[in-house]
């Protein structure tokens, strides 16, 4: 049962002397932002590439270091928390906070790791004070919620909430690789996801602490944000295959040119939001050619589709279009198009005790707040299928991320996991 502070606004049921440790905080960010870097300062850590099991292999010896359990189940996902004293009642729920470690190509230092380093210090000063809690508290680092590099974006937060089904029976990476393998190194198990489900009433609340990855509470002047909702997104892998050939010798109207088809597949994405406003934002991040020679025609394109919105009907529509108009320039340039993977998350409201939880335990630290929707998707759209959730921003400089110039100021940094820390204090 989640206790609400809408119904207990002035209850304050734990200590106020408890604080987060600043220095360990951002020392232990500054510490991950090595991990993966390149030499311009982006953070390259695809889920399951080396990097990301460097900071996976951190992560579980930090929490090591200071006396909590860490440990990783079928799916990746790392499950911290405290060291069992005795037989831990079997009603008692868990309080679930943390984001992710993988990130982008060369991103920034903040997106996803810093959520999972907050909930780190959270359980930490929790043990470390010996506060008990109805609930237990455990931080989770959720594998591969990006889906860089292995295109199943909110892998280990999917397995977690049980949407096994949606999930590719053979999972493989943009060159075909099996996840197998990368999975098992990470100390996941594929043929055994079914013990990663947690069922739904385990999870008394999920708490999310992010960068905002926009500019709403910079612009605002705002210290956090409160999430009232989370942007619903769908994503398709699609390959164009026609017939590679010289690019001299070909002619024209002989060819089958896949770049081509790729080409005019880019702009009718950007049509259906920009000209049409089917939804509110359509992207094509990623595009990959072969032979991908200067003197050859494609033979085959591939291209990830991102479509997002905050209302699910519009949500359906704009895939039809997209799909509707991939067919048809597909008959156009004679070439064929196979759909290599889909995710949906659909558009989730927070749950109304956590966000007056989280707005209150701002007001008690005199910070100031603003209630606004996440534009970008989440572990915590997954965990919803089974428990309530909150989420808390924090402002990023210039509103910019997913590149090096990623950025929030220590003392708001600082301020979000306090934020968290007496946020899971009164739930």
């Amino acid at each position: 049962m989640i206790v609400s502070a809408m119904s207990q606004p002035d209850t304050k049921p734990y200590p106020d002397t408890l604080e987060i440790n600043a220095a360990r905080l951002l020392g232990r960010i500054e510490s991950f932002a090595k991990i993966g870097q390149g030499p311009d300062g982006g953070i390259t850590r695809e889920g399951f590439s080396d990097a990301d099991l460097d900071a996976r292999a951190a992560l579980i010896g930090e929490a090591r270091a200071c006396g909590l359990e860490a440990d990783v189940d079928a799916a990746g996902n790392i499950l911290i928390r405290r060291a069992a004293t005795g037989p831990v009642p079997a009603h008692r729920k868990v309080l679930m906070m943390g984001s992710h470690l993988d990130t982008v190509v060369n991103a920034g230092r903040l997106d996803g790791v810093y959520g999972v380093l907050a909930a780190l210090e959270v359980l930490q000063v929790l043990a470390e004070s010996g506060t008990d809690l109805p609930c237990e508290p455990v931080a989770v680092a959720f594998a591969n919620e990006e889906g860089a590099l292995f295109p199943q974006p909110f892998w280990g937060s999917m397995a977690l909430a049980g949407r096994l089904d949606e999930l590719p029976a053979q999972p493989c990476d943009h060159d075909g690789h099996s996840l197998r393998a990368p999975l098992a190194r990470a100390g996941g198990n594929l043929d055994e996801l079914e013990s990663a489900v947690w069922p739904t009433g385990s999870v008394a609340a999920y708490l999310e602490l992010h960068i905002e990855q926009g500019p709403v509470l910079e612009r605002a002047g705002r210290q956090i944000g409160v999430v009232d909702a989370i942007t619903g997104r769908a994503v398709l892998t699609v390959q164009v295959t026609g017939a590679s050939g010289h690019a001299g010798t070909t002619p024209m109207d002989h060819r089958r040119d896949a770049m081509v088809a790729a080409a005019r597949m880019v702009t009718a994405v950007e049509h259906a939001s920009k000209e049409d406003g089917l939804c509110r934002v359509a992207t094509v991040g990623r595009l990959e050619t072969q032979p991908n020679s200067p003197n050859s025609i494609a033979g085959t394109a591939r291209l990830t589709i991102d479509l997002r919105d905050t209302d699910p009907g519009r949500l359906e529509r704009v895939e039809a279009t997209v799909r509707d108009a991939i067919r048809v320039i597909a008959e156009q340039t004679g070439t064929r198009v196979d759909y290599l993977a889909t995710t949906r998350s659909t558009p989730v409201a927070t749950a109304p005790e956590l966000r007056a939880a989280i707005t209150r335990s701002a007001e008690e630290l005199g910070l100031t707040h603003r209630t606004l929707p996440s534009g970008a998707g989440h572990d915590a759209q997954m965990v919803a299928d089974i428990a309530p959730i909150g989420m808390i921003f924090v402002p990023s400089i210039g509103g910019v991320s997913h590149v090096p110039e990623e950025d929030t100021s220590p003392a708001d940094l600082v301020s979000g996991a306090q934020v968290l820390l007496r946020t899971v204090l009164r739930v």
